[in-house]
């Protein structure tokens, strides 16, 4: 019993689609090797089968010999029984290797989807990652599955002709070079499907990554009339990804018939041959009867050698996307040697922009410019390069520590985070340990799970969509906080909310994160007026630090900034009360 998904993917050869092809053949060689045995003896059984019809014929029919008759019907059917059984085991090896090969390809991808972090939404469109998950391990799944019947027919081949060169020398050598010639005829056809196969490939990566934009952002995009534009747009490039389907499938049907045709000719030619040779009395009636069934026979082994330079071609388009994804390196690379764990409780701080956040208070950061305390803040987590040595947590820098150490201690949750589509609860609880109850509590999140039917159980949409943009918000807060880093850091985390739940959420993180170190990047004053310290940040550098109310007895710039933000959120709410 092979167990999936595997305790480790194994490190892959990524320098190049065929490379890669081999080593995923080579990291399942046990059960491909056990394919194509039980795939040999499988279609062996089959290519000797006209020959011992033949030999019944001749030996028991036209010599009226009931024993030999009955010899040779036994010797059929046991012939038939380790068809059915190799058959049945072919088949079972066939499926473990598609299973083995897609598994392995979605644990290889997630790993490296984990190790890349925010670096790959920067180098890769969110739809060629689903296309490797949706079509491309498919692909990988199935050029495993076809080696064991492709094994098979190479060796059926030989023997048919050994077969064939013992009763005619002429009917051995047409098999021996006639199919060699049948596969020179296919293969001009194999490299310009290959390219217009990956063509229209990432045509469909791009249009899955449009169509996920534009579902993400309609609420946006009906708010601004912006729907027909972006219709236009998709419709545009799902029919320039429809021609470019067309162009493939062209190909591909021209392969198909090929399939069809060269083999059917071939096997009209040895049937001819045969004929002849029948006519003529070169061969007896039993032979006869046996080039018949080669004549049938043949049709199998051509066609899955044609089928496996199809599943080849498809193959490698999936694996030049895998492995695009494969060679990409994060931004934040790993120090060579880690430095020791700094000790609990430890300083955090940014000598670029002056910011200190000592442990177990709630540290806001205020900035006129919300890219420069986001730019901030994911320097404070080193999510985002480039980084540098100036961010330090007890005095070592983060670039020192490994990534497992800082994604462990330091957790940034900004206003972009998303949810996986899946049940809630697992999607809030990402540790299997954290108290949801409480995060949900603290985040003013509990009338949420009260408004769905299944509570926890109920399923996600993709990116919550599901659920308006205010309570996505909330949700993703609950699901930091569930976390319990030893340092959180929070971007905006109520920006989407009424000043009512805003109040709510403020007061409640604080009691939430007593002990905890917590940094806000927020302008909302009722954020503000619960934070243990302020820091005011100014063209990149932090200018005044305080408590809300001190910054804005002393700082006229402060006050400015933070009065802004009251001002627009009362004219908001007044126009289009939330």
């Amino acid at each position: 019993m092979h167990h999936l998904p595997h305790d480790h993917p194994g490190v892959p050869d990524h320098r190049s689609p065929g490379r890669f092809l081999w080593w995923m053949a080579r990291q399942q060689w046990p059960t491909l090797v056990g394919g194509m045995c039980f795939g040999i003896v499988w279609m062996s059984a089959q290519a000797v089968m006209p020959a011992v019809i033949g030999l019944a014929i001749d030996r028991g029919v036209a010599d009226k010999d009931t024993s030999e008759l009955a010899k040779w019907a036994a010797i059929l059917f046991a012939i038939g029984l380790v068809q059915a059984a190799s058959g049945i085991m072919r088949h079972r090896f066939a499926v473990t290797n598609w299973l083995i090969a897609a598994y392995r390809t979605v644990q290889l991808v997630s790993r490296q989807t984990v190790r890349l972090g925010g670096t790959l939404p920067r180098k890769v469109s969110t739809g060629e990652v689903v296309a490797i998950g949706t079509n491309d391990l498919s692909h990988l799944g199935q050029l495993m599955d076809v080696s064991a019947r492709f094994a098979g027919a190479c060796v059926s081949f030989v023997l048919v002709a050994v077969i064939l060169l013992q009763t005619s020398v002429t009917l051995g050598l047409v098999v021996l070079v006639g199919v060699p010639l049948l596969m020179l005829g296919v293969a001009p056809i194999l490299g310009p499907l290959q390219r217009r196969s990956a063509h229209q490939r990432h045509l469909m990566g791009a249009l899955s990554n449009t169509a996920s934009d534009i579902v993400g952002g309609l609420r946006v995009l009906r708010g601004i009339g912006g729907e027909q534009v972006f219709h236009e747009r998709y419709v545009r490039e799902s029919q320039t990804t429809r021609q470019a389907g067309v162009q493939v499938a062209r190909l591909q049907s021209v392969l198909d018939a090929l399939q069809v045709f060269l083999p059917g000719l071939f096997v009209v030619i040895v049937v001819w041959i045969g004929a002849r040779y029948a006519v003529e009395g070169t061969i007896t009636p039993g032979e006869l009867v046996a080039f018949y069934g080669y004549s049938a026979f043949l049709m199998i082994p051509l066609r899955t050698a044609t089928e496996y330079a199809n599943k080849i071609i498809r193959a490698r388009v999936a694996a030049a996307r895998v492995v695009r994804v494969l060679a990409l390196e994060p931004e934040v690379g790993e120090p060579a040697h880690p430095a020791g764990s700094p000790a609990p409780g430890a300083e955090l701080r940014d000598d670029r922009t002056g910011l200190l956040v000592r442990h177990g208070l709630l540290t806001a950061v205020v900035s006129e410019q919300p890219d420069e305390s986001a730019e901030l803040a994911d320097r404070l987590g080193m999510t985002h390069a480039p980084v540098d040595d100036e961010v330090t947590l007890g005095g070592v820098p983060l670039t020192a520590l490994s990534s497992a150490e800082v994604r462990r201690r330091i957790v940034v949750s900004d206003t972009g985070a998303l949810f996986f589509s899946g049940r809630l609860g697992d999607r809030l609880d990402v540790t299997g340990r954290g108290d949801v109850e409480r995060a949900l509590d603290t985040a003013s999140a509990a009338d949420i799970l009260d408004a769905l039917p299944d509570g926890l159980d109920t399923v996600v949409a993709e990116r919550g969509r599901s659920f308006s943009g205010g309570q996505r918000q909330r949700l993703v807060l609950a699901r930091a906080l569930a976390v319990d880093p030893e340092i959180l850091v929070l971007v905006e985390p109520t920006s989407a909310v009424d000043a009512h739940t805003e109040a709510r959420v403020a007061d409640r993180l604080h009691r939430h994160r007593a002990g905890r170190t917590t940094v806000v990047t927020t302008s909302s004053p009722l954020m503000l007026d619960r934070a243990d310290v302020v820091a005011f940040l100014r063209g990149g550098r932090v200018v005044a630090t305080g408590t809300h109310g001190e910054l804005l007895g002393s700082n006229a710039e402060y006050r400015r900034v933070v009065t802004r933000e009251t001002e627009a959120e009362l004219a908001v709410s007044e126009v289009a009360p939330r």
